[in-house]
């Protein structure tokens, strides 16, 4: 199974990027998909994760300011990330909680999924 992010880039502070994160491959069902992102010299934390048929949840650092969706049918997750501050800048990884078909058995869960990462950039 991969997951495939891109929307990533360059921006000013005070704009917006889409960010999209498409899951592929022998997917029985997905539980959550989030975002995730780590700056240079710091962790990785959470951005925001939606949990299929739940509210989505936000780090309080983008409450108000970012989005994030689902496409259920194309297994996709969206982030919509309006206002951007410099302090925004890192590398963009999707994650997904999901259980994949497996011939002749039970579907296999896969806890911590991660994608490619994607790069946003917010000049000042």
């Amino acid at each position: 199974v991969q997951l495939q992010a891109s929307g990533g880039g360059l921006v000013q502070a005070g704009g917006s990027l889409r960010l999209s994160c498409a899951a592929s491959g022998s997917i029985f069902s997905i539980n959550a998909m989030g975002w995730y992102r780590q700056a240079p010299g710091k962790e990785r934390e959470l951005v925001a994760v939606i949990i299929s048929g739940g509210n989505p949840n936000y780090a309080d650092s983008v409450k108000g300011r970012f989005t994030i969706s689902r496409d259920y049918a194309m297994n996709t997750v969206y982030l919509q990330m309006n206002s951007l501050k410099p302090e925004d800048t890192a590398v963009y990884y999707c994650n997904a909680d999901l259980y994949l078909v497996v011939p002749g058995s039970n579907p296999l869960r896969l806890y911590d999924h991660w994608g490619q990462g994607t790069q946003v950039t917010v000049s000042s």
